[in-house]
């Protein structure tokens, strides 16, 4: 691209106003060629403002060679830029007949642009008059912004299929960020037909207005200035910039639409990213107009329904002075302790608040809404890389790739006739802004032509582009065009505002590889670009990180975060909380907390709970559980110390049983075993064997069916020993204490009586036994009845009722009991086998160990308590063994000499034993 470079070679005129402070004498020229973007220093952009050339005030004779050298510089210097340009590509063919008429183009169709053109360089609150507001600064970004219409209308008319034979054209004025000045031009648009009156009608119905449609304005506030009187002509407002959610309600703004998504898309993309990466304590700043109060309004609301704590909200003036509220704003985010600010502000007011924060040092994340993300006035401020990480929404854009070399065409034929014609430059005070917004804008150069090419004008550009084309679209379908022709012409047909928008609506198009449509609310189909400030060297480049539609994207690893080893930085008010805490809001934000164990029976339920969860019934958690889960049961295993020790006791007691009854059946019929029950001493045995055997039911995994069969059987194989035994004693009793009438009922005794004795006992046991079985709950009925406070429990059998488990351990006790009564006074025959000892002692420690169980089995767990009734059993099991088989074992073996029926004559015979004195006298 070739620049011109002007060179000042007199002092400005006096600086009467601020506009004059930044002009350039044109007088001479140098020539810079580059094969890019100008550099700033090269260019005549200064952040928000443009200098362009005008002339001394006062005129200056020259001799004529001077004058005669220096044309002839500058017509080299043209000639040399034709040829530079044309080294870089052939352009279009209607690039020749573009006009140099920057702000209007006469046509068929006129569409109205509004752009900020110029900028305030008056004193709102010193206005005392309507007209007392000046714009004389102009805004390369707005004028940018003009010419991009300019050149979006040229192109349309230079493609014969989309309005053929229609021309299209246009009038861009000046709204100078003001709403006081949009009304004008509005107005202006309004107008009837060509005239400059707005007519009073009872019907607008059939009005035409001075414009079709109007492009524009660049902010929200403005464009709710107007949005409602031009929804009143329902005359389309298709807006490049206008974000605030306020204009998707069609009942206040029926005629607007947009080619930039809605504030409520962006709070939600913002939202997202501070949810993705972890950031729940942030503040929100606004700037104090529509755009910055709606979009922090916003924000915060969709911020609290995602659980992201807004710990503080501030406004940014635009209208008096912005210091001191912003010195407050960042006293308030350090005591918050934030480390993540979204900015939702226009430019200006974001411009002043990154000044201040450049000066008390302060780093951050930044979120940047669209309106500044790009913005080159902030971009160039001293300092601005110490700022920390801005991460910043820009719309999805399309390049409008020959925007660059028409305004460089434009440009250089606009030098091109102001030095072939010589006119003077027009003045401001004369000429009205509605005649020409931008007088400055007279002595434009190609050096000037840079200002399309900033990385601000080139993401924003298409949105200018896809708002006219859309209307343009619209215009095809209300004239009924063809490839070749339209049905409808406006010079023969009356084309109204309200027909257009009808098709606008509707548009759907594809432009430069972007989907353009707008739904019902006017909002188009178009997401955001997600890019990162990179700072290198002093200056700012943008990378693009990610994408927003419906749903953010994000490349983390090409962010360059501030912080050490570029870690990506947090901003909480609390630490999260470890699995199975839940957080107990302190204060009035939910995300300060502080973090609660959940308790047992009781879990987490999800990251942000601020209770425990109870667990479902028939579940169980332990401490700080992030579930619950079904219990597990445990029992006595074969392969567990217990049951192998027990196993073993129990094997060594049947060895021993098994050897007694050999001995016993050996000596069958002898008088031993005669007194000592006869066959009922080998029943006796074998049920005590099988009591031994019958403790197999309390190890291994229990069922419903050894549960059953566990306790009474635990009960009845001793009830037929103790039963003997009482049948003996009573026989004892019957010897002792009545001892003319024994040898006459003493048979009956030792015979049927003692099967009476023992069947009844029996009996009466199996009654008791089956009403426990009765009343007792199955294993299953037992385990689901549970009340679930546990996950791991030993599984025994079910002990209920408590009251029938007494009665058949209780019926063993008494039967051992009277057994007892019945023989421990008995008296010892002389020189005969004492039997009443056996009995005594037996029932004795059989009754003692029982008695020594139950309050030892009460305070036990279950485990212990099933491992100690076997213990118990087992000891009960041996001490009718040993006292009362083992003597009697012991004589058969050791003394069968003495196993004569008169050793054994008191008990078979019924003789009463002799006292120790009446034998000593015989």
């Amino acid at each position: 691209m070739c620049l011109l470079r002007p060179t000042p070679t007199q002092p400005s005129a006096p600086a009467h106003t601020r506009r004059q402070a930044q002009e350039i004498d044109s007088s001479t020229y140098a020539v810079t060629h580059t094969h890019g973007q100008a550099p700033a220093d090269q260019a005549a952009i200064r952040t928000h403002s443009i200098s362009v050339s005008r002339p001394p005030g006062k005129t200056h004779f020259r001799a004529p060679l001077l004058l005669l050298l220096r044309m002839a510089m500058q017509w080299t210097l043209l000639a040399l830029c034709l040829l530079l340009k044309a080294g870089h590509g052939e352009n279009p063919q209607w690039f020749k007949n573009i006009s140099t008429n920057l702000f209007r183009s006469p046509g068929d169709i006129l569409l109205g642009g509004l752009f900020p053109i110029n900028q305030l360089t008056s004193n709102l609150s010193q206005r005392l008059e309507p007209d007392d507001i000046h714009c004389d600064s102009v805004d390369a970004y707005g004028l940018a912004m003009a010419l991009v219409m300019k050149y979006t209308v040229d192109e349309i008319n230079a493609t014969p299929d989309l309005l053929p034979d229609v021309t299209l054209g246009f009038e861009s004025h000046d709204c100078c960020r003001q709403p006081a000045v949009i009304m004008k031009p509005t107005l202006r648009f309004l107008t009837a037909g060509s005239s400059d009156e707005l007519e009073v009608k009872c019907n607008y119905t059939e009005y035409m207005t001075h414009v079709t449609a109007v492009i524009g304005p660049c902010n929200s506030e403005i464009a709710a200035v107007i949005g409602k009187l031009l929804g009143f002509f329902l005359m389309p407002q298709v807006s490049y910039r206008a974000t605030s959610d306020e204009f998707s309600n069609k009942l206040q703004y029926p005629s607007f639409v947009r080619t930039v998504p809605s504030d409520r898309w962006q709070a939600a993309a913002m939202v997202q990213l501070l949810a993705e990466f972890g950031w729940n304590w942030v503040a929100v700043i606004g700037s104090e107009d529509e755009y910055g109060k709606q979009g922090k309004q916003q924000l915060s609301s969709m911020a609290s329904d995602a659980n992201i704590c807004v710990a503080y909200e501030g406004l940014i003036p635009i209208y008096g002075d912005p210091v001191p509220m912003i010195r407050e704003i960042l006293d308030r985010i350090k005591e918050t302790k934030v480390g993540v600010v979204v900015l939702f502000s226009v430019s200006q007011a974001t411009t002043a608040f990154f000044k201040e924060v450049i000066r008390v040092n302060m780093t951050a994340v930044w979120v940047a809404s669209t309106a500044w993300a790009l913005h080159s006035g902030l971009i160039t401020l001293p300092g601005i890389e110490t700022i920390g990480t801005v991460l910043a929404f820009a719309d999805m854009t399309q390049p409008v790739s020959l925007l660059s070399p028409y305004v460089q065409e434009l440009f250089a034929k606009l030098e091109t006739e102001r030095l072939q014609q010589g006119t003077p430059q027009p003045s401001s005070s004369s000429t009205s802004p509605l005649d020409n917004p931008c007088p400055d804008c007279w002595n434009l150069s190609s050096l000037n032509a840079s200002i399309v090419d900033t990385q601000l004008v080139q993401r924003t550009a298409f949105s200018v582009y896809a708002a006219i084309y859309s209307v343009a679209h619209a215009l095809h379908d209300t004239l009924g065009c063809s490839a070749n022709k339209c049905s409808r012409h406006p010079s023969s047909n009356r084309i109204y505002p309200w027909q257009v928008l009808q098709k606008l609506q509707k548009v759907s198009l594809t432009l430069n590889g972007a989907h353009i449509e707008f739904d019902d609310q006017g909002n188009p189909s178009i997401g955001y670009d997600l890019v990162v400030w990179i700072f290198k060297n002093n200056t700012v480049t943008f990378r693009d990180i990610g994408t927003f539609i419906r749903n953010i994207t994000i490349n983390k690893q090409s962010i360059p975060w501030h912080t050490g080893n570029s870690v990506v930085p947090t901003s909480t008010c609390s630490s999260d909380c470890q699995a199975g805490q839940v957080r107990i809001v302190k204060g009035f934000h939910s995300c300060c907390f502080d973090c609660i164990d959940c308790k047992e029976g009781s879990y987490q339920n999800k990251t942000d709970d601020i209770q425990c969860t109870p667990c479902p019934s028939g579940q169980w958690s332990t401490l700080r559980s992030t579930s619950c889960s079904l219990p597990t049961y445990t029992y006595l295993t074969w392969k567990s110390y217990e049951s192998v020790g027990l196993a073993l006791a129990g094997f060594l007691l049947l060895v021993c049983q098994a050897g007694l009854g050999f001995v016993f059946f050996k000596h069958r019929g002898t008088a031993l075993v005669s007194a000592a029950g006869g066959p009922l001493s080998g029943l006796s045995l074998i049920c005590l064997m099988g009591g031994c055997v019958s403790l197999v039911l309390f190890v291994g995994q229990p069922n419903d069916t050894a549960c059953r069969l566990q306790q009474p059987l635990n009960a009845v194989f001793p009830t037929v020993t103790l039963s003997t035994i009482l049948a003996i004693s009573l026989q004892i009793v019957c010897v002792i204490e009545f001892p003319e009438r024994a040898p006459t009922h003493l048979e009956n005794l030792r015979g049927l009586g003692t099967w009476v004795v023992v069947l009844a006992c029996c009996g009466l046991q199996m009654g008791l036994c089956g009403w426990f079985m009765k009343e007792g709950p199955s294993l299953t009925r037992y385990v689901a009845s549970l009340e679930v406070n546990f996950l791991t429990r030993f599984l025994s059998c079910p002990v209920e009722p408590v009251l029938n488990f007494g009665l058949m351990l209780g019926f063993n006790g008494v039967l051992s009991l009277i057994s007892f009564m019945c023989t421990f006074m008995a008296m010892k025959p002389v020189k005969q086998y004492n039997l009443a000892r056996d009995i005594t002692i037996s029932s004795l420690a059989y009754c003692v160990t029982w008695v020594i169980f139950i309050p030892i089995y009460a305070g036990l767990s279950d485990k212990d308590k099933s491992i100690a009734q076997i213990v118990v059993t087992l000891l009960s099991n041996i001490a009718l063994v040993g006292a009362y088989y083992g003597p009697k074992c012991y004589l058969l073996v050791k003394h069968p000499d003495l196993n004569t029926p008169d050793y054994f004559r008191t008990f078979l015979e019924g003789a009463p034993p002799i006292p120790p004195e009446e034998t000593q006298e015989k």
